[in-house]
């Protein structure tokens, strides 16, 4: 039998649902891999694979038609969810020891889809910042080159993609942690609209900049994964019912874009001048295939100011108690933000909830004009895993840990689905990501869009691929 792993999901779950391999089989071959590529990159933290093959072996009792869109295919969960009777730590020491009794609904509803959970990915503490380090499980790393940063905070699903180690897997993203990951490491991850996948609800109730989402190696197998993570529960007010579209068959569609605008910076950050022509290079392709393609942007002014005070105020909604509990063990950055969270006034609030509203409005008044936008999906190449994050850009000076995250974090305050897909290699062979701007609630025209650049620039293949293990000399 072929490798397994180098197979596309679409191509397992099409073998799974005729018969011809068994989720079983799915798992022995993931097994086998990360005993080969996990120690250089260090992608997957937790196994659980006694749980899987026993949820496997439950599976294949059922009928095929009864396993569910996924029909066994294994997914590694990312550390910041619960899983039932596996170690789950959102990568902090405060709970490297907890082994939760019950699953996160997202986990429960992936399940239900014939989803089998064998692993958990790798993040930096609570999620806290695009660069994945923690003290529980330390770095992961690039597979493009070992002594840079995987980014974050979906690193480790995204190195474990890139590596063979995960067909599809399930990340979560506020500032950009599905897709900033996804362009360092050559894969894709999509942030949906907020409410599209349900998810347990531990603090505020209706927050919309943190969302689950899907990730892969290419266009086609996210939207497979995305299928079978929407829908509506009743335990998140905010979840939307499954809409009457099929993803993959929207991602299979052959539709194509009749304008596009492209941005290097959105007017608001400075990006890499390599990463900025690498994209603009990568839209300016799209022209051969008749698509317009204009260099534009909405007004996004206050995008900084408003994206640091609502990230703040979640901070301190749902880390205040462990600020007073556990400050000896926090990383000074998620310190910094839920200080930064607690010390807003009602003006300031006022001020940044405003702000988003403005925001949201303009970006909805210009996909009116364009069918989609797209931008760097970061602003700079990976960096090097001794960096906490890049303190820098094109001679601007960060002040904050975040800064340099406003290029993705402005797209989730407009609450527009967004996926990052591979666009080009900067002269060191590292993987740049296009970031690719849909209305919101629009993933199925995002899906069909970015298949349609997919193919055109003809980068749906490039892993998953060994690592580059590079030693410091």
């Amino acid at each position: 039998m072929t490798d397994l792993t180098r197979l596309t999901a679409i191509e397992v779950t099409d073998l799974l649902r005729i018969g011809a391999i068994s989720p079983l089989d799915c798992l022995d071959a993931l097994e086998k891999r990360i005993t080969a590529v996990n120690g250089p990159v260090n992608a997957l933290v937790t196994l659980c694979f006694a749980r899987a093959r026993d949820h496997a072996k439950r599976l294949m009792e059922l009928p095929v038609h009864e396993r569910g869109r996924l029909s066994g295919l294994p997914v590694p969960i990312k550390d910041l969810v619960d899983v039932a009777g596996v170690r789950s730590t959102q990568g902090s020491p405060i709970f490297k020891d907890v082994v939760p009794g019950q699953s996160d609904i997202m986990v429960k509803h992936l399940e239900a889809e014939g989803g089998v959970v064998y692993a958990m990915s790798n993040t930096p503490e609570f999620g806290a910042g695009a660069h994945t380090f923690n003290e529980v499980f330390g770095i992961t790393r690039n597979p493009w080159d070992t002594r840079l940063s995987a980014s974050g905070s979906s690193g480790g699903a995204a190195a474990a993609l890139a590596t063979g180690m995960a067909w599809v897997a399930h990340g979560s993203d506020l500032g950009g942690s599905l897709r900033n990951p996804a362009s360092f490491c050559g894969v894709t991850g999509m942030r949906p609209s907020p409410g599209r996948i349900a998810a347990s609800v531990y603090s505020k109730i209706d927050g919309t900049l943190g969302v689950e989402g899907p990730m892969a190696r290419n266009v086609a197998d996210l939207a497979l994964l995305f299928d079978a993570m929407v829908g509506t529960e009743a335990g998140d007010p905010l979840s939307l019912p499954r809409e009457d579209v099929s993803y993959l068959a929207a991602a299979r569609s052959g539709w194509k874009p009749k304008r596009v605008a492209v941005s290097r910076d959105l007017g608001i950050s400075p990006v890499d001048g390599e990463v900025a022509d690498i994209v603009l290079a990568a839209a300016r392709k799209l022209e051969r295939e008749g698509v317009i393609v204009e260099e534009a942007h909405p007004d996004l002014a206050d995008a900084m100011n408003c994206f640091q005070v609502l990230r703040a105020i979640g901070y301190a909604t749902g880390m205040r108690q462990l600020l007073i509990d556990h400050r000896d063990k926090l990383k000074p950055e998620v310190i910094w933000n839920i200080e930064k969270g607690l010390k807003l006034t009602g003006d300031e609030i006022a001020r940044a909830e405003a702000q988003r509203g403005t925001l949201f409005k303009r970006m909805h008044a210009f996909l009116e004009t364009y069918d989609l936008l797209l931008c760097p999906a970061t602003i700079v190449p990976p960096f090097p895993v001794e960096q906490r994050y890049p303190t820098h850009c094109n001679g601007i000076e960060f002040t904050s840990y975040i800064d340099w995250l406003l290029i993705v974090g402005t797209i989730t305050l407009c609450a527009c689905p967004a996926i990052s897909i591979p666009c080009g290699f900067t002269a060191s062979k590292l993987p740049v990501g296009l970031q690719i701007v849909a209305p919101n609630r629009g993933e199925a025209k995002l899906l069909a869009g970015a298949a349609f650049i997919e193919k055109t620039l003809g980068l749906g293949a490039i892993t998953p691929i060994d690592p580059r293990v590079t030693h410091v000399s």
